[in-house]
């Protein structure tokens, strides 16, 4: 099935005029029912239906036209008719040719919409045709059911009041939004009396919805009265409790409601919200608002496993260590007790928190410690302190910064919700828990954007030193390139004080500075989520030195990592987690695929290493042969030939043999593509003008250069028979690599060039360079020195002369080492030509790597590093702890820092 053509189909379905006899065929016909099966029913001979004008295909659909104005209401009594419950129809299916209404009775899922919508709504009968809808993770399905009517809901409300689209008003509806969810979270935990919501929406709002404005405003309004202060209130308000908690303290706007808006919250409310999972439905709902998100509703949040991440090392492995050297210990009472009063004077920030879910699972795990220290006491006091039903642990103590309006208001509710339900956790245990009104207090959410607030005032230094302050998060990180004005602005705020080179550090690193200024003024630590390039390349040079120089240090980090969630289409982002905190003696945690390992000291690169930062180099510090950046064409591509375009220039006329040359960039290395340029030196012009093909190029190249805006390529217009910048001239080889690679591929994809073959810009080279060099390149030490400290462009990693190359450390090479070397590399050579007609791409591919080439490679490595240490590396951390040793002895000799 073609679903442009099935949408498409439906649109024009709907925009023709309502034809309650041929309508539900049609719908049919869209949805490749059979011929035959179209035919049975219209004369029928098919038809379950007991009365007139009703259609019923058994267990596919049945169809009634509704009187106008009445499509909900037909749809309720359609789902109570014994056809139905008899021959189970997947769809119910209603209209007046106005507005439409559906029920999908196996996912019990709803649809009400304007029949001319129909089409928008295309996906909703794809069981028809035999599709299954996506139902969403298991896990989740309660909360992916709700988000999916909310947002319905929200599009309704939308719908009916078009003037809700000032940021003021969206703030009002965000609110709405929150409250009714608290409403319907409320009632189905028992906080609230029986059915009150529902009860006092369906006799109170009016069929039409027409009452449901003022009336939500009343309930909300009276919500935020204590009951001793009520005045003459309907009885139908007053039984409403007295909330308070900031949940209903500011009164804002309602919008009005339609039918079809009641109807949709009517069905909401037939769920169970006691079974929703903050952690995932916070984020899942802010797809309600955000229409990009609807693809994957529900599947857009941190997961636990990653959440857990940060906070185990950051301080929840540290509280259960001291829960566990309690056990057993003589004053074990004095030392849980304690263990109690630090936890409750633990502070949680996330100044990116989004709604809220490392505030949620932090609250979480803290109440669980809590609880389990309970018992304990319990148990040493033989049962005696049961009635014990405080917490600590106070919401008050979580603090966030969100500059998404809808999200954090979304999160102050998740933490209400997640407070509720450890309560009732307690309950389960202890046998009591406190009211859950009114609200003693909620978490301090700000809405706001988290660089242009002081988090001192945010989350302000306490009185009590005692106090630990934890920041956790997954701040935005989005690279330099992808950044818009306000992030550049954002960035300028953050780091234009401090230093001139900010601009290509990614947006999260002001984040990371920001925290680490807070650790270095008060008792807190900190752990971010970031990409891996904040450890990489350029950006530890500008980054690291701004951190170190406020005196704080890694106390642990994980290692680079794929960072997944469940959403859909998932990228899975290379990420790394960093804990900063101040100078200490503190034991420091590395982590690598959920290893630990106790380490001396963490550096930058995030392995056992000193705080040493690889810097550009102009000139090889490793006494290596000088490297290039190819030619530079500036040509326009005029200079440029086909493999076709070479071929019929050659067959036309011979003599411009002399003046082509087989081309080599990246793509025709890696992917064997066959490109040819024109290299006319100045003694050749005569001949080149002569060959009125080339010199009608040559022409179009002096065109191009002198068009040009900028200067420096308006002045090679003298030279259009050359390439614009020559860098890289070799009389008998040359070794080259890519600039731009793969990081999927095990090895640098070294080429050689012979004296008739040049190289583009878009790689290195090393004109007539020494054999033992393409050894050296292809080494499994050279890759993993580039992978740690070039840059990346997305997950494809720069190779950079200045920050790979010449700093690559190496020892000094006797005769001997650099022959054997030489033997390798011709070796290697030697394994790829075994594969003739094989592109370099498919040969360093992990799933077709031939094995006489592994084996050839692994043959190198086992030499290479035996040069280094008398023996093959461990693995790649013992590599790279060692190369980075060399490289502060290398730049220590020659006088650097």
């Amino acid at each position: 099935m073609n679903v442009a053509e099935l949408e498409m189909g439906l649109k024009d379905l709907v925009t023709q005029p309502y034809d309650q006899s041929e309508f539900v065929y049609r719908l049919m016909e869209l949805y490749n029912a059979p011929p035959a099966s179209i035919k049975k029913l219209k004369s029928g001979g098919a038809n379950k239906a007991d009365l007139v004008g009703d259609i019923l295909w058994q267990r596919k659909f049945y169809f009634r036209t509704a009187e106008p104005g009445q499509t909900a209401l037909t749809l309720d009594v359609l789902k109570q008719r014994k056809p139905v419950k008899t021959h189970k129809p997947r769809f119910i299916i209603t209209t007046d040719g106005k507005e439409f209404s559906a029920l999908d009775t196996k996912l019990n899922d709803t649809l009400h919409c304007d029949y001319d919508k129909l089409n928008d709504n295309f996906d909703f009968f794809l069981p028809l045709a035999g599709i299954e809808k996506y139902a969403g993770i298991d896990e989740a399905e309660a909360d992916v059911k709700a988000a999916d009517r909310l947002a319905r809901l929200h599009d309704e409300i939308m719908r009916t009041n078009p003037g809700w689209k000032t940021p003021e008003r969206r703030h009002a509806l965000n609110q709405f939004m929150t409250r009714v969810l608290f409403c319907l979270f409320s009632e189905d935990t028992g906080s609230f009396a029986k059915d009150i919501f529902v009860k006092t929406i369906t006799e109170q709002g009016g069929d039409e919805g027409q009452h449901l404005q003022s009336l939500f405003q009343q309930v909300f309004d009276i919500m935020s009265v204590p009951e001793d202060e009520r005045g003459n209130v309907p009885k139908h308000i007053n039984d409403f409790p007295y909330v308070n908690g900031g949940l209903f303290a500011d009164r804002t706007e309602v919008p009005e409601f339609s039918k079809r808006a009641k109807r949709l919250l009517m069905e909401a409310a037939e769920l169970d919200w006691k079974e929703i999972n903050p952690d995932i439905f916070g984020s899942m709902i802010q797809a309600v608002v955000d229409e990009d998100m609807r693809g994957d509703l529900g599947m857009h949040y941190t997961s636990v496993p990653n959440i857990m991440k940060v906070l185990q090392p950051l301080f929840l492995m540290n509280l259960e260590e001291e829960f566990a050297e309690s056990h057993g210990n003589r004053y074990e009472r004095d030392r849980l007790n304690k263990l109690l009063e630090r936890i409750s004077k633990i502070r949680v920030f996330d100044p990116a928190c989004g709604s809220g879910n490392f505030l949620i699972i932090a609250y979480q795990e803290l109440r669980k410690l809590e609880m389990r220290i309970f018992l304990r006491l319990d148990e040493l006091e033989g049962g005696q302190i049961t009635h014990r039903w405080g917490t600590g642990i106070k919401l008050s103590n979580f603090y966030g910064i969100e500059i998404a309006d809808f999200a954090a208001e979304t999160a102050k509710l998740s933490l209400w919700i997640t407070e509720y339900q450890m309560n009732q956790r307690f309950k389960m245990l202890f046998g009591e828990t406190r009211n859950p009104f009114p609200l003693v207090e909620g978490g301090h959410i700000i809405h706001d954007n988290a660089l242009h607030r002081d988090w001192h005032e945010v989350c302000p230094p306490p009185e009590d030193e005692t106090v630990e302050t934890y920041i956790v998060g997954n701040p935005p990180y989005l690279g330099a390139k992808w950044q818009g004005k306000d992030q550049k602005d954002d960035m300028h705020r953050i780091f234009g004080e401090f230093t001139k080179n900010y601009k290509n550090l990614d947006y999260v690193a002001a984040w990371y500075f920001k925290a680490a200024d807070y650790c270095q003024r008060q008792n807190a630590q900190s752990a971010l989520v970031a990409t891996n390039s904040i450890c990489q390349g350029e950006q530890v040079a500008l980054l690291w030195p701004l951190i170190f120089d406020l005196g704080i240090e890694i106390g642990f980090a994980h290692q680079s990592f794929k960072w997944k969630n469940l959403a859909t289409n998932n990228a899975g982002v290379i990420c790394v987690i960093v804990g900063l905190r101040k100078k200490s003696n503190d034991k420091k945690i590395l982590f690598h695929d959920d290893v630990a390992r106790a380490v001396s000291n963490i550096g930058p690169y995030l392995i056992e290493m000193s705080d040493v930062i690889v810097r550009k180099s102009t000139n090889p510090l490793n006494g290596l042969p000088q490297i290039n950046y190819g030619n530079m064409t500036v040509d326009g591509g005029h200079l440029i030939l086909s493999a076709k375009e070479r071929e019929d220039l050659i067959k036309d006329y011979p003599e411009s043999e002399t003046l082509v040359r087989r081309l080599y960039g990246s793509q025709e290395l890696v992917k064997g593509i066959e490109r040819y340029c024109l290299w006319i030196k100045d003694e050749q012009l005569k001949l080149a003008n002569s060959i009125p093909i080339i010199a009608k190029r040559i022409a179009a190249c002096k065109k191009m250069r002198l068009e040009s805006k900028r200067q420096a390529t308006r002045d090679l217009s003298d030279n259009s028979h050359r390439f614009g910048f020559i860098s890289s001239e070799h009389k008998d080889h040359a070794i080259i690599i890519p600039r731009l690679t793969t990081s999927t591929r095990p090895y640098i994809q070294a080429g050689i060039l012979n004296s008739s073959e040049m190289p583009n810009d878009q790689v290195y080279t090393i004109a007539d360079a020494p054999m033992y060099m393409f050894s050296v390149l292809s080494s499994l030490l050279h890759i993993i020195w580039i992978k740690s400290v070039c840059g990346y462009f997305k997950t494809d990693y720069r190779y950079s002369n200045t920050l790979g190359y010449n700093t690559f450390p190496i020892p000094s090479l006797s005769s001997d080492q650099k022959t054997e070397l030489e033997e390798h590399a011709w070796a290697i050579i030697g394994a790829r030509d075994a594969h003739p007609g094989k592109t370099i791409a498919w040969l360093y591919d992990p799933k077709t790597m031939p094995q006489n080439l592994r084996d050839a490679h692994r043959a190198l490595d086992d030499a290479l590093e035996k040069i280094y240490i008398g023996r093959p590396f461990k693995d790649d951390t013992e590599r790279l702890e060692h190369l980075f040793k060399m490289y502060e002895k290398m730049v220590a000799k020659k006088g650097g820092k």
